[in-house]
């Protein structure tokens, strides 16, 4: 197996759903593979961001996961920052995670 230059690093994201297919078109432009989109219910209770910080959060959530090359990973966390705010409360949270090795 040929070894990668830059490895692969997976994907996670969890957003709400109403931006759903911009982000999904922005991961596809992005060079992600493999893209897997759950639809999910977010567990923090409304009473408490509102009391604590005057947010409300959105229940409806996706958690989308992928594969891209370790070197387009900082530019696609810049990105998402960029062009969703998620460095904003409240809009969405991303990480990546190296994969040292895959079996074929």
């Amino acid at each position: 197996m040929t070894e990668l230059k830059h490895g692969v690093d997976f994907l996670t994201l969890i957003a709400g759903r109403k931006r759903k297919d911009e982000i999904l078109k922005f991961l596809l432009d992005s060079g992600c593979h493999l893209i897997d989109v759950v639809y999910a219910k977010g567990s923090v209770q409304a009473g408490y961001f509102r009391d604590m910080l005057g947010l409300v959060p959105e229940e409806k959530k996706i958690l989308v996961t992928c594969l891209i090359a370790g070197n387009l990973s900082g530019r696609l966390l810049d990105g998402l920052i960029k062009q969703f705010n998620f460095d904003k409360p409240n809009t969405g949270i991303a990480f990546t995670i190296p994969v040292d090795k895959l079996s074929v």
